[in-house]
């Protein structure tokens, strides 16, 4: 989608990011992680995520965010095109 097609769905989509990273928790919280939404940049369709608790060490967590996080918002948000990891 073009950003100007996705202009004024920001409330929409920024939802259903939510409800996408809150199927990814569990998983994440069972090691003693987490994950937060830190902004969605319509103009890129790019979702800017942070890792905290233990997540912030752990070595698998570049495979966590592209093989688990990205693919599942990507599959439940098509709007969005990539998934940034920010500290």
């Amino acid at each position: 989608m073009h950003p100007e097609q996705l202009s004024g769905q920001e409330p929409a989509i920024e939802g259903a990011i939510r409800a996408a990273l809150d199927e990814c928790r569990p998983y994440l919280q069972r090691d003693g992680g987490d994950v937060e939404l830190v902004r969605f940049e319509v103009e890129t369709a790019t979702v800017e995520v942070r890792f905290v608790g233990a997540c912030v060490q752990c070595p698998l967590v570049q495979m966590t965010l592209r093989a688990g996080i990205e693919r599942l918002v990507q599959l439940r948000v098509p709007a969005v095109r990539r998934i940034e990891l920010v500290k």
